[in-house]
């Protein structure tokens, strides 16, 4: 069993990652149902909370549904992340994340994210102050250093963890790389590994299909995986991680019926939660993968994503099921 402080959970735990503009509400629902057991709201500004800016007070909304689930917030100063505990405690989230690992230019140029990484001292102090100001559990997401010259992740995750940290998230990237090459899961083996780490050890970055999962848990001894960009538009990756870990097998893949369903789904949630402007742009981005592999598909797509009229992203829903019905996108493959 792992636990995130009195937190219990399974068994090398999934965990949704914070996504901006991907991990709201309606996609954590969805990924809660097919597998996740922790989910992560977007990243939350630390400032714009304390500015009550609408955008960031929105992203505080949580459901009971969702549990256990983090709010992860962003931020330089001490005084403000202080101030952001005691709002985001409103709210009642399960653990309060904080980024120590968003690689965005306009982020990092505050010292915040990643940019907290070229002060080590600072990230130390600032979390030792957030554990001390809450009875929530903190958390960090990081990244393994600010470039390949200043990677220090074993003595970092050991220094959070004396303050007070209760679970530390890695993807294996510096913040120099951004998204480029291939994510390293050495050095985070490497803080799994440190014989005086105790608390859990999540990996993130590159986890694409089942068997990067199962590589993540056998041969680098993680405690679980923080999964980002395998799930959006496919909210069913966590129960087929699960599925494989369970019986070696692929789980068998969501017809285009179940693909259109959920995708409905997730628009009509995305309407009900940020109003019909909203909700129809902030879902385009999952579609493509919702319906990737299907042949001759970019007329549907394209009524996707660039109607403004949610009557006719459901009539497009509605025509792609009606001419493949039942079929399974590996069918085309």
């Amino acid at each position: 069993m792992v636990k995130i402080g009195n937190i219990e959970l399974p068994d090398f735990p999934l965990l949704l990652a914070p996504m901006e503009d991907v991990s709201d509400p309606p996609f954590r629902a969805l990924c809660k149902e097919n597998g996740a057991d922790v989910v992560y709201t977007e990243f939350i500004s630390s400032e714009g909370l304390i500015r009550d800016a609408a955008k960031s007070v929105m992203k505080l909304d949580i459901y009971e549904k969702e549990r256990p689930v983090g709010i992860q917030i962003f931020g330089a100063n001490l005084d403000s992340m202080l101030k952001t505990v005691e709002i985001v405690e409103k709210s009642n989230p399960d653990i309060i994340d904080i980024n120590f690992g968003c690689p965005v230019k306009k982020v990092v140029s505050k010292g915040a994210g990643a940019g907290i990484l070229k002060d080590i001292d600072l990230m130390v102090s600032l979390t030792e102050a957030m554990v001390k100001h809450t009875s929530l559990p903190i958390t960090v997401k990081t990244r393994l250093g600010w470039d390949h010259d200043s990677i220090r992740i074993v003595e970092v995750a050991e220094r959070l963890q004396d303050v007070g940290c209760k679970a530390i998230s890695i993807h294996g990237r510096t913040r120099a790389q951004m998204y480029k090459g291939d994510a390293d899961w050495k050095p985070i083996a490497d803080v799994k590994n440190n014989q005086r780490m105790h608390i859990p050890v999540f990996g993130n970055g590159d986890i694409t299909s089942p068997e990067k999962a199962m590589e993540m848990r056998d041969s680098y001894g993680l405690d679980g995986a923080m999964i980002g960009r395998a799930s959006i538009g496919y909210p069913w990756f966590f129960n087929e991680v699960k599925h494989y870990f369970k019986t070696g097998e692929y789980l068998a893949k969501p017809t285009i019926a179940q693909r259109v369903e959920m995708a409905r789904r997730h628009l009509q949630m995305a309407i009900d939660w940020k109003g019909p402007v909203l909700g129809v742009f902030e879902t385009r981005r999952h579609y493509t993968n919702y319906f990737k592999g299907i042949p001759h598909f970019k007329e549907y797509r394209m009524k996707m994503v660039t109607s403004d009229d949610a009557k006719d992203v459901f009539a497009a829903f509605d025509e792609v099921e009606a001419k493949f019905g039942n079929a399974i996108i590996p069918e085309f493959e």
